[in-house]
């Protein structure tokens, strides 16, 4: 099952700043809900892992992100990730174009992902695939935002709105 996630949103940050954050894999990480870097490989390459719980359905997945192009003066990235479900039981696979660029009073940010899904997760379907990744997509510019501010923040994820969207998953799966 295959998912394409876009978001765009703006920061009233300096774009040095706003890069400096997104091109920097072990910072940006602990933004991302559920995930965590558990080690670096090399200047590219990165092993971690991400826990997701929704629903009925808890998965953890191992995996690897690497770093295709990271164009510092162009303020554009691409990373591809991996990972395989601990219990064995799926995978994902995940490619992702991102870029900043300067606008008036800040940052613009444009993120492209094609998360490609298989095993457990997957048998929910796109639609709820892609509400669920809205969401993380949304705590994750919380999470950023935060962390530009040098403020604590909290990377779990937000159980109630997860169950939310696979009650309603489930509801439009008959309408379908």
């Amino acid at each position: 099952m295959e998912a394409t996630i876009t978001k765009n949103f703006k920061l009233e940050e300096p774009i040095e700043k706003v890069w400096a954050g997104l091109s920097n894999p072990m910072a940006i990480s602990g933004c991302v809900p559920g995930a965590s870097i558990t080690e670096q490989i090399d200047d590219n390459n990165y092993k971690g892992e991400v826990s997701l719980k929704f629903g009925p359905v808890k998965s953890k997945y191992d995996g690897q992100i690497t770093i295709e192009k990271m164009d510092n003066a162009n303020h554009t990235m691409v990373l591809k990730g991996k990972g395989l479900d601990s219990k064995g039981k799926g995978s994902a696979d995940m490619t992702m174009n991102g870029g900043a660029k300067e606008v008036e009073g800040g940052t613009e940010v444009d993120f492209e992902m094609i998360v490609n899904i298989q095993g457990t997760l997957a048998q929910f379907g796109s639609r709820l695939i892609n509400d669920v990744s809205a969401q993380l997509m949304n705590q994750f510019v919380d999470n950023f935002k935060h962390m530009l501010a040098g403020e604590e923040f909290n990377n779990e994820l937000k159980a109630g709105s997860m169950m939310g969207s696979v009650i309603k998953g489930f509801f439009k799966k008959g309408d379908s």
